[in-house]
């Protein structure tokens, strides 16, 4: 042991002129607020250290005292000013000295110690403490610091896992609790019991059976605020704290659906704190979510259950299934569309989304086009699909109508009882309220005037409360609460013994009726391997059965039909044996050999717009038919046959020919489109470039245009 006045003749070598010169830094730093207000000696201990600078050498004037960290942990540098503004004075060269009453109090992390050494040693500032005084530069002061630092980091882990042991061995037992959620208060022996108040126990129950019932926390949000109903929440977990009644959020729904408290279960360790996410301004953040498998403790059975073990899975099952993500159906969307979000894709496995345009919606898979710039695997019409779908769930569902029955009555039942047992309780609440403030009015002594007055009025206010209570019953009795009569009972059946009917009726909704889809179907897989009519269609149940069928769906050209071949055939046999346009629409019909759009039949218009197509002509008084090479002289061809030609739409033709991009005359009502071998590569090239390509071009186009016209009316003015 070093004799004091040796210790103090080694630490006057150590001081040099220049430290004298620079600042003497005393850093002052409790780490929790509670210190500061038990150990009130250590900061005396602390600042007293001003004495020991001035020991050392240094004036009244050069001593600066940090104590901006106090109530602060050492653990990081994250969050402690001071302990910045020490390391920001030292790296400018102000410092001489760093005194603190020991290591821990400047940092009690390696990594912010050793920063700390490494700049004091590079400006040469010393670091004393109540043993020592130490310089950085010299080997046995820097081995004896990093020994002091690697200790204290040491001695924080070692406090800091004997409090965590401890409140893991308590929360084993089940006796480690926290805040409890509504709905639970903690009883003066320390057991988890319901709240004493009924309507609070009832409002909760009432939560979990509409969630149960319409299956989404929004719906379940939309029946709270429309009935008008509050949530009971104590401040704190003690059946005598203060009760408030607060309106219905987000938040507090998830947070109730999500908490396994309420199906009987102590759990510890459901939020846990991920570093990656622990921010240095917000140290409170960085707690995430655990699954059930990563909690600490999960006790089931241990407290009073609102609900079972399984009603919370389910739940917690149907929360996630309403996600609207990839792989999940998700809750039903808004929209006249009804299996969005049910249909997969057959070629890729993906989810189809919904397009609308105007009144018509459409189903198409468009993952490729956007991760890969790819076409879209699937497209198809929705007004068909749909109504295969439902005539396949509506024969389905025929052998449960007498049960849907029951479940509707029952359900409707269940609602009246519940919504009038919640007024009932509101009702006795106020009534209570407003005989406590008359039985504390009659108590008062009527000369007290100060205190009577304020009585008076308390009474009064719940009267008026009482009032106003009354008359939102009475309102939402008449118009909600009514029991069933024997008609609307047997309105009920005979709605349900025919399901179709209530399908279509007008006071059943789109969402309702998606819901309806939702319980009996999985997921509809639908496929097209030809990009024909044919639409492979594979309905998966709920229970794991699955219907296969082939719908025929509207195509956009009739060259994408199966039977086009036989349909050219037939056309082209019946326009050479003279029939007219009607006779071979009546033909078609007969023969199945369906259009290519929305329309089941063929019409005579139809008819002779796909023989132009196909470079035919029918005469008006049933002569002769035009062959096809005659519609072509040399270069020159019909408007129809070079369309045919280029497998193009003729109205995409003429469009070119009206904006000048072909060379055309016109004779009588027929165009003649000029078009050698080179042109007709031109052509089929412009064909098969994008629209916004074609677009570009007819801009153009008519931009040249309007110059050339402009230059001649300038040339017409000037002459």
């Amino acid at each position: 042991m070093t004799h004091p006045t040796v210790g103090k003749a080694l630490s006057q070598q150590k001081i040099q002129p220049g430290h004298l010169e620079a600042l003497a830094v005393v850093y002052v730093r409790q780490s929790t607020l509670g210190q500061l207000q038990k150990h009130q000696e250590s900061t005396r201990l602390q600042y007293a250290l001003v004495d020991y600078a001035q020991s050392l050498g240094w004036p009244q004037e050069r001593i600066l005292v940090i104590d901006d960290d106090l109530g602060k942990s050492g653990s990081s540098a994250a969050g402690r000013p001071g302990f910045q503004r020490l390391v920001t004075e030292v790296s400018l060269g102000h410092v001489g000295l760093i005194l603190g009453i020991e290591m821990s109090r400047l940092a009690r992390s390696n990594r912010d110690w050793h920063q700390l050494l490494e700049v004091c040693a590079l400006f040469r500032t010393l670091i004393a403490d109540i043993d020592g005084l130490y310089n950085p530069n010299d080997y046995n002061d820097r081995l004896l610091l990093g020994l002091k630092g690697t200790m204290s980091e040491a001695e924080l882990h070692i406090l800091k896992n004997r409090l965590h042991e401890g409140k893991l061995s308590k929360a084993r037992r089940g006796e480690l609790h926290n805040r409890l959620p509504t709905g639970y208060v903690l009883a003066p022996d320390g057991r988890v019991q319901f709240d004493p108040d009924e309507q609070v126990q009832h409002v909760i129950h009432l939560i979990f059976r509409k969630f149960d019932e319409l299956g989404t926390l929004h719906a379940v949000l939309r029946y709270l605020v429309t009935h008008q109903l509050h949530i009971g929440v104590r401040l704190q977990s003690r059946a005598d704290a203060r009760l408030e009644w607060r309106r219905p959020n987000r938040v507090t729904l998830q947070n109730l659906l999500h908490h396994p408290i309420y199906a009987g279960a102590y759990t510890y360790g459901r939020r846990q704190t991920d570093a990656r996410r622990k921010q240095s301004n917000r140290p409170a953040t960085g707690r995430v979510v655990m699954p059930m498998d990563a909690w600490h403790v999960c006790l089931r059975d241990r407290v009073p259950a609102y609900i079972s073990w399984t009603q919370y899975q389910a739940n917690l099952a149907q929360l996630s299934a309403n996600r609207n993500v990839a792989g999940q159906s998700g809750t039903a969307r808004s929209g006249a569309a009804l299996l969005g979000g049910l249909l997969v894709c057959g070629h890729c496995g993906n989810r189809l989304s919904v397009r609308y345009q105007g009144a018509r919606q459409s189903y198409a898979c468009t993952w490729k086009t956007s991760n890969y710039a790819e076409p879209n695997c699937l497209h198809c019409a929705g007004s068909g699909l749909d109504a295969w779908v439902v005539s396949q769930v509506l024969e389905a569902l025929g052998p449960a109508n007498l049960a849907l029955s029951l479940e509707v009555q029952h359900h409707m039942e269940e609602e009246r009882v519940a919504l009038m047992k919640h007024w009932t309780q509101q009702l006795e609440r106020a009534a209570y309220e407003v005989q406590r403030a008359q039985r504390q009015y009659q108590m008062v002594e009527p000369e007290h005037r100060l205190v009577a007055r304020s009585l008076e009025r308390a009474w009064e206010d719940a009267l008026s409360a009482q009032r106003q209570l009354q008359e939102d019953a009475a309102r939402v009795q008449h118009h909600r609460a009514h029991p069933l009569t024997a008609q609307e009972i047997q309105d009920i059946h005979e709605l349900a013994e025919d399901l179709p009917a209530l399908w279509s009726a007008p006071t059943t909704s789109t969402s309702e009726r998606k819901e309806i889809l939702r319980l009996v179907i999985d997921r509809v897989v639908v496929s097209s391997i030809r990009a024909d009519e044919q639409l492979s269609v594979d309905i998966h149940w709920v229970g794991g059965c699955v219907t296969r069928s082939t719908v025929t769906r509207p195509v956009a050209r009739i060259t994408q039909l199966s039977y086009y071949p036989e349909l050219k055939a037939v056309v082209s046999q019946l326009t050479q044996e003279g029939k007219s346009g009607q006779q071979i629409a009546d033909e078609l019909n007969r023969l199945e050999l369906r259009p290519a759009k929305r329309t089941q039949v063929w019409q005579a218009d139809q008819v002779r717009g796909l023989v132009r197509d196909l470079g035919l002509a029918i005469s008006r008084t049933q002569g002769p038919v035009t062959p096809k090479d005659q519609a072509r002289q040399g270069d020159w061809w019909t408007l129809t046959a070079l369309a045919v030609t280029l497998a193009m739409p003729s109205v995409t033709l003429y469009s070119w020919l009206k904006y000048g991009q072909l060379q055309g005359r016109q004779e009588g009502r027929r165009w003649w489109i000029w078009a050698d071998e080179q042109e007709l590569t031109r052509l089929r090239a412009r064909r098969a470039k994008p629209p916004a390509e074609h677009a570009h071009d007819r801009w153009n186009a008519q931009r040249a245009a309007m110059e050339t016209r402009q230059r001649k009316e300038s040339a017409y003015v000037q002459g």
